[in-house]
């Protein structure tokens, strides 16, 4: 894929500056650490590397090192690479089902200054609805295992959470002596799903609320106040909460390709941004709530990286999680069994999945004949510039 002609890093060379001075109220130190990986990202500053084609032999004389930050929109197709690769060993020849879990509009404040607890608790009061409602025999009667994404963003950028969820359609049946199929074409109930998960979540909220773990500040304020926050609970009870879910999109063949469209994925891809003059960004958005129609959008630089910050998660904050029979600690024992079921019990037959070729270590092929470049020097920022000025 070529270079963008325009990235995030040159708004942030451009206007970052200036942007920390004005806001340094709020700023955290991540922030800064986020808006300083991008901007150093692939230059001098953070030392390079010599390449050279294991093909041909060509040598190229110094790369520059990537930042390597979850937050940087160039730094993160190797790791998505290295995550779908080792995911393909876990794929089930059943088709897959995607169901996403949204937050109301009005959680968005309170989600934004309590970022680890509300999205902890988005995990997991998801998770629990899916294990919950696949359990019950009215519905399923089975042990589903899945993945769950993270994204806070929508298309223009405005903070917007919800949890991507990719789930094998079936299950291990209670004695787990047999695999499980589903009944109905739509998986589970949307209808029983977004009530479920908004008790459980409510639930949660309130319990952080009792343990005085919310950070209220500003407008949210006035929640402190018991009665107030459980007024708002009740705001929140009454209205209808957002599951989507939709129908099986295939087996493993199809899997790894869906899954690389939401993970490893920042708030706005280099890809997107259009043009930056005059102090004004422009990029592309998909404008679902207008049937798909593609627009274009225009902020201040001020406001772009206002909006693009939003988006930083918490330090060590884990935004890909595995649950049910692909949790960590029962993948191992639970997966091969899944994997026996099916030959025995199958629905139908679903292709072998495509292998996943290893890709070189190096960022980039050799511009003469294609090959891997492997590297054969690493160099510090003193060497680099020592090397550029000789």
């Amino acid at each position: 894929m070529k270079r963008p002609p325009l990235e995030v890093a040159d708004i942030v060379h451009a206007a970052g500056k200036r942007f920390i001075e004005k806001h340094r109220s709020w700023l955290t130190g991540l922030h800064l650490k986020v808006l300083c990986a991008i901007e150093r990202c692939r230059t001098a500053a953070l030392g390079g590397h010599r390449d050279r084609c294991s093909r041909c032999g060509y040598t190229v004389a110094i790369s520059y090192n990537s930042c390597r930050n979850r937050h940087c929109p160039k730094c993160q197709t190797n790791a998505r690479d290295k995550w779908l690769a080792a995911r393909q060993r876990e794929l089930l020849a059943v088709p897959y089902v995607h169901v996403v879990f949204t937050l109301p509009h009005e959680l968005a404040p309170l989600a934004f200054h309590n970022k680890k607890i509300l999205y902890t608790l988005l995990f997991r009061a998801s998770a629990a609805t899916l294990l919950e409602t696949a359990a019950d025999p009215k519905h399923l009667g089975a042990e589903i295992g899945f993945l769950s994404v993270l994204h806070t963003w929508g298309q223009n950028l405005l903070h917007h959470p919800h949890l991507h969820c990719v789930i094998p359609a079936g299950g291990l049946s209670p004695d787990r002596q047999s695999w499980v199929h589903p009944r109905y074409p739509f998986f589970l109930p949307v209808k029983v799903l977004s009530r479920v998960f908004r008790g459980k979540f409510l639930a949660g909220l309130k319990r952080a609320f009792r343990k005085g773990e919310l950070c209220l500040p500003g407008a949210l304020k006035p929640l402190e106040k018991d009665k107030a926050f459980r007024a708002f609970l009740r705001l929140l009870f009454r209205q209808d909460w957002v599951v989507y879910a939709k129908r099986p999109f295939g087996g493993p063949e199809h899997v790894l390709h869906y899954l690389a469209r939401y993970t490893h994925r920042v708030a706005i891809s280099n890809h997107r941004l259009v043009r930056f003059a005059n102090g004004q960004v422009t990029f592309r958005w998909k404008d679902y709530a207008h049937g798909n129609k593609r627009r274009l959008m225009t902020l201040t630089a001020e406001e772009f990286l206002r909006r693009f910050l939003l988006h930083a998660l918490p330090r060590g904050f884990v935004r890909i999680r595995s649950f049910g029979f692909l949790a960590n600690r029962r993948r191992a024992a639970l997966l091969p069994l899944c994997q026996k079921l099916l030959e025995t019990n199958p629905r139908s037959r679903s292709p072998t999945p495509p292998a996943i070729e290893a890709r070189p270590q190096a960022v980039w092929v050799c511009p003469r004949c294609g090959g891997p470049m492997v590297v054969i020097e690493r160099l510090t920022a003193q060497q680099v510039a020592f090397a550029d000025s000789s």
